[in-house]
């Protein structure tokens, strides 16, 4: 027994001395070693298991019943803790959300609410303004994302928040849940607005909403900055971030180099036994690759599935082109090499949602064939345009893309927040 409240009472002083080690220094490491190694010096007094200090007035031990509270000298761990170099708090004008937020112009007469107080009606102003920057800068009709959205409201199932002036509804933000992640599907501050500062308010109120969310691991983000830059908010809020790049390609110039034939791998347009099949092909794929850490849907087949899903059943991402979608297999077998998938996003301009190639057919030109068999059979059918997106650390994508004849428009975020 005499052993085990001695362990007992040498791990609770480790624990409180961790503890005085964050509370001063949080997780600097380059202060933490050293701070620690005072600590464990004074980790020994057996005070450290009633440590509740007045460091002006010396020790203060905990009463129990029937007994009054009586007063201690310091221990050594207050004296230690008296000589640490205490962080000097922020003036609150630096912080955000603190004074200089408050007083801001821009938030003063801002009202948040939850977005599941609010009617379509309120906020479907600054949802049309929203649809002209994505029709306007990328060449894409939103109006069909915009419908889902709407639904969403009307049901009063769509979590975020809105910022009114008045009765005017002047940004908002929103996000899904899917099992144990978190989507921020959209974040608008319109014009007429300090757009970076309340953009930044509301993806910061957004994201308090989600943390608490006991069972949420993660949460991912793709946001286009029409509303001004999000990378510093996202950093400052502890999200991995990764560049993208959304590229365009004019269909009336024509190309004149073309990709060898594919050998004797077949060529085939998309139909729906190719589900499972282009699941795993996805899978594969992205095994090991920047684009599994921006969404961890390829990581395995099952996530790859509900993502095809999505972009083929779903109007999220325009609708689904099956005559400019395709599949490369071998003879006789639904085994793919690679596919690429083609959906239309505004009239006469198509959009690649997916254009992947299997690790052992890699580098043998077989997805600049496939994206040009998907930009003829689009040109068939009177298409002007083709768009995509891409992830700037894939340099040999985006070279591709180049080459291809597409030009970066737009660049923008992606954010991942693990917990």
């Amino acid at each position: 027994m005499a052993v085990v409240a001695s362990t007992a009472k040498k791990t609770k002083a480790n624990k409180t001395s961790r503890s005085l080690v964050d509370h001063v220094v949080g997780y600097r490491s380059s202060e933490r070693s050293r701070i620690r190694r005072l600590c464990r010096w004074a980790s020994g007094v057996s005070c450290l298991a009633i440590h509740q200090c007045k460091l002006d007035n010396g020790h203060r031990s905990i009463s129990s019943a029937g007994h009054r509270r009586t007063r201690l000298p310091l221990c050594r761990i207050c004296i230690t803790w008296r000589n640490l170099p205490h962080p000097r708090p922020k003036p609150e004008s630096a912080m955000i959300g603190g004074a200089q937020q408050r007083l801001h112009p821009c938030l003063a007469s801002m009202n948040i609410v939850d977005l599941r107080q609010t009617t379509v009606r309120q906020i479907e102003p600054l949802l049309e303004e929203e649809a002209r920057h994505w029709r306007d800068e990328l060449h894409w009709d939103y109006r069909g994302a915009l419908e889902l959205i709407k639904r969403f409201l009307e049901a009063r199932a769509l979590a975020g928040c809105v910022a009114f002036e008045n009765s005017t509804a002047a940004g908002y933000s929103f996000y899904v849940l899917e099992e144990q992640k978190g989507l921020i599907g959209g974040l608008y501050v319109a014009s007429k607005f300090a757009q970076e500062i309340l953009g930044r308010k509301l993806l910061k109120e957004m994201l308090y909403s989600m943390r608490a969310i006991p069972h949420l691991m993660r949460i991912e983000a793709q946001l286009m900055p029409f509303s001004g830059p999000v990378d510093s908010p996202l950093l400052e809020q502890g999200f991995r971030l990764y560049t993208r790049q959304f590229m365009l390609l004019d269909l009336q110039k024509t190309t004149e180099s073309r990709a060898s034939s594919s050998g004797a791998l077949r060529v085939a347009r998309w139909n729906d036994r190719y589900f499972e099949p282009c699941a795993k092909l996805i899978y594969l794929a992205y095994a090991n690759h920047v684009d599994g850490e921006i969404n961890d849907q390829y990581r395995s087949r099952g996530g790859a599935l509900k993502f095809l899903k999505n972009i083929i059943l779903l109007p999220g991402c325009g609708q689904f082109v099956p005559g400019a979608s395709f599949v490369l297999h071998e003879p006789g077998s639904d085994e793919l090499a690679g596919a690429v998938l083609t959906s239309e996003v505004s009239s006469g301009v198509g959009h690649t949602t997916q254009i992947c190639v299997m690790p052992g057919f890699q580098g043998h030109g077989i997805g600049r064939m496939l994206m040009e068999t998907s930009a003829d059979a689009l040109r068939s059918m009177k298409f002007r345009e083709l768009t995509l997106t891409v992830t700037s650390e894939n340099r040999g994508a985006v070279q591709l893309y180049e080459k291809l004849g597409f030009q970066t428009i737009k660049s923008f975020t992606a954010g991942v927040w693990p917990r």
